[in-house]
């Protein structure tokens, strides 16, 4: 018994040597023992996006209004933008007096606003009838790839004319108008990236 005993004494003092003890934090330690944040400490939180208050721009005159093509097949429409009335917001929102006159002669307005999202989005404040705006409470909608040539249209303004192309921000006001006029290349916009 006597042999037993200092052999399992001599293995008692080997297996605490061999064994380390339990892990403790070590703040130098190679290891990190607190979660740390998923975002980098540089990234700030945005301000969440407000959208001003809007007031109804004055019924458009024929000389101040401005006709665009649209991007694709010829549209049997006119499309045309009220120049004088067109801007931007301080909520970054382009806003105007959009007419649609058909072959006959025959309009409709409406006064809009597109944001230059990455997808780009529009709403209609109001619609124009019988030389004043009537105010509507519609809620902001996606521009569609697809669909008919109001969509068409609301793509052609939101992806090329009033934003300026994967920079998702509105054009300078006058870049708009040459935009609208025809001045820019078709729908490549190179020469204004860089304003």
């Amino acid at each position: 018994m006597r042999a037993i005993i200092p052999t399992l004494a001599a293995l008692t003092v080997a297996v605490s040597i061999l064994v380390p003890a339990p892990a403790v934090a070590d703040d130098d330690g190679p290891f990190i023992f607190e979660q740390e944040p998923l975002t980098s400490s540089r990234v700030q939180e945005g301000k969440p996006w407000k959208e001003e208050s809007v007031n109804l721009p004055p019924w458009p005159a024929d000389s101040d209004l401005i006709e665009f093509k649209l991007d694709g097949e010829p549209s049997p429409f006119r499309y045309l933008i009220d120049g004088k009335h067109l801007a931007v917001g301080s909520d970054g929102v382009v806003r105007y007096t959009l007419v649609v006159e058909s072959s006959s002669g025959a309009r409709n307005l409406s006064f809009e606003g597109v944001r230059c999202t990455a997808r780009g989005e529009y709403k209609i404040y109001a619609y124009g009838v019988a030389g004043k705006f009537d105010r509507v409470h519609d809620g902001w909608k996606p521009v569609s790839d697809y669909g008919d040539d109001y969509d068409r249209c609301h793509r052609s303004l939101s992806r090329y004319l009033l934003c300026v192309p994967r920079k998702f921000a509105p054009r300078p006001k006058k870049d708009m108008i040459r935009a609208l006029q025809g001045h820019v290349g078709p729908y490549t916009n190179a020469e204004l990236m860089s304003h």
